[in-house]
């Protein structure tokens, strides 16, 4: 059967615009939280195939999406690397925090694929219980936004931490960043063998980096861990996402085995259009704040972005993911106008 979001992302404009939505499960699905209170810990669900699953289909069952992004978290790859990862309710994560320029443990693969293995074990179920026309997503974090956490013990708005080591002792966090890329690019592919179609990878914090730390901190990591999975997975299509980097996105043109680039809401449609998307997909990148609200300004502002990259391939999402305040039936409206609309 058709996969339209595989078909885009292969080149092939779709006579329907391919849509899934970041965050598509989550916090503002009545019938997620009703699964979430029965799971104990956030890592507890993301840790239990049966539960995970059925999260993951829990849109796909409200809005016949074109993508199941596999239901996890970014930070599961410290936390198999052998950090403590909590998540504080109104506070988010908490990691312990690395001391800067100390030494890694040594990477036993074995031990964090086996870590990891209910994660593959969803995905798994999901290639088999996923509807026959949608396409799987995987998905890691990028190794600078995983650091940052690992640094600054959670989420920050300096990244002063982050940031100080990078410009007091580079090559210590160098070799913090190649441990990511390896274990990283090992992850992925095993998501791959477990069934993923589509692998994207979330720089949520590479809008932080100057010009010459974007290029060694965010864009060579991932050109590195792209060339790793590509090796052992040449036709995996993948998605990366570098929030915040405005007129940077061209930089990441030059990642070899880059199929699309996806866009925070704040890129201009016509610049994207003009310097990004003749030469790759791209996704994205209705305010997710707009769906919250609703409305005729939602739909004006998906039909500009609809009308502006209609003719080549495009896929449409978010600008990031979807807010918790935002009602169900604003997704069920926006999607519904996406699948009626004509060029």
């Amino acid at each position: 059967m058709n996969k339209p979001l595989l078909s885009c992302l292969n080149g092939c404009v779709q006579p329907t615009v391919p849509v899934w939505y970041m965050r598509q499960a989550g916090r503002y699905l009545p019938e997620y939280r009703r699964t979430r209170s029965t799971a104990g810990t956030f890592l507890d669900l993301c840790y239990n195939p049966e539960l995970a699953t059925k999260v993951s289909l829990q849109p796909i069952e409200r809005y016949n999406l074109d993508g199941v992004i596999l239901f996890s978290d970014i930070l599961v790859v410290p936390h198999a690397l052998g950090y403590d990862v909590d998540y504080i309710e109104g506070k988010g994560p908490i990691l312990e925090k690395l001391e800067i320029g100390g030494s890694l443990p040594e990477y036993n693969k074995t031990r964090f694929l086996s870590r990891l293995s209910p994660v593959f074990k969803t995905l798994e179920e999901l290639a088999i219980k996923a509807p026959n026309s949608a396409t799987l997503i995987g998905f890691a974090g990028a190794p600078w936004t995983i650091a940052t956490y690992m640094i600054e013990g959670g989420s920050s708005r300096d990244f002063s931490r982050a940031k100080g080591w990078t410009y007091a002792d580079p090559d210590s966090f160098q070799s913090l960043i190649d441990y990511l890329v390896i274990s990283t690019a090992d992850y992925l592919i095993e998501q791959v063998s477990a069934g993923a179609e589509v692998l994207q990878l979330f720089d949520s914090w590479a809008g932080v980096l100057n010009e010459n730390h974007l290029e060694r901190w965010s864009i060579k990591p991932l050109e590195n861990i792209v060339a790793l999975v590509k090796k052992s997975c040449p036709d995996i299509p993948i998605i990366i996402f570098p929030k915040g980097v405005g007129i940077q996105y061209t930089s990441y043109l030059g990642i070899d085995g880059l199929s699309c680039l996806s866009l925070d809401s704040s890129v201009p449609l016509n610049w994207a259009r003009d310097n990004l998307q003749k030469h790759v997909v791209v996704q994205g990148n209705l305010d997710p704040q707009l769906l919250a609200s609703g409305g005729n300004s939602m739909i004006y502002e998906a039909e500009r972005i609809l009308d502006i990259f209609s003719g080549q391939p495009f896929i449409f999402n978010l600008g990031h993911g979807i807010v918790p305040q935002t009602p169900p039936h604003h997704v069920s409206e926006l999607t519904q106008f996406i699948r009626s609309w004509k060029a």
